[in-house]
């Protein structure tokens, strides 16, 4: 988070896979405090459900050759 002090996290969908497998699809836009480039990256989260109805686990899934383009050289998302 102290990369993009200004973060915005919009969420995109929940996706149940499974019983105990869901996704949630995500994008970050926010200010790189580095580089002062804007980022706008989309991922998403595959939590599995533990029996108590908790994450149980998260594993993170994003384009990290965009993401490092992007904090390298900015996007415009204005429009």
């Amino acid at each position: 988070m102290a990369d993009f002090p200004d973060m915005e996290l919009v969420m995109g969908d929940v996706v149940i896979r499974d019983d105990d497998v869901v996704e949630y699809h995500w994008t970050l836009i926010g200010d790189h405090s580095g580089t002062g480039n804007h980022v706008h990256i989309s991922g998403f989260e595959e939590w599995t459900i533990g029996d108590d109805g908790l994450v149980a686990a998260s594993r993170g899934n994003f384009d990290v050759a965009e993401y490092d383009r992007q904090v390298a050289h900015g996007v415009d998302d204005t429009g």
